[in-house]
């Protein structure tokens, strides 16, 4: 099976929010830094779905696992 690759622009517009760069960036300054101790599906300015979806992306799909793992990355940095 051929991996995919997902942009961050894609995990983005899955979680409803805006997904151009400048949006992007707002979000990740808005929300950044993430607590060390919450998993990235735990923070608190998740919607119930998009924790939902957090949860199943990071579980389901490894494809989407990294992707969100370099969500988690830039808002802990």
């Amino acid at each position: 099976m051929e991996k995919s690759f997902h942009r961050f622009s894609e995990l983005f517009a899955q979680l409803g929010l805006p997904s151009d760069e400048v949006g992007i960036r707002q979000f990740l300054t808005t929300h950044a830094p993430l607590a060390g101790g919450f998993r990235l599906e735990e923070a608190s300015f998740w919607t119930p779905a998009q924790s939902q979806l957090l949860r199943d992306l990071i579980a389901q799909d490894a494809d989407w696992a990294e992707v969100a793992d370099q969500l988690n990355n830039a808002l802990r940095g």
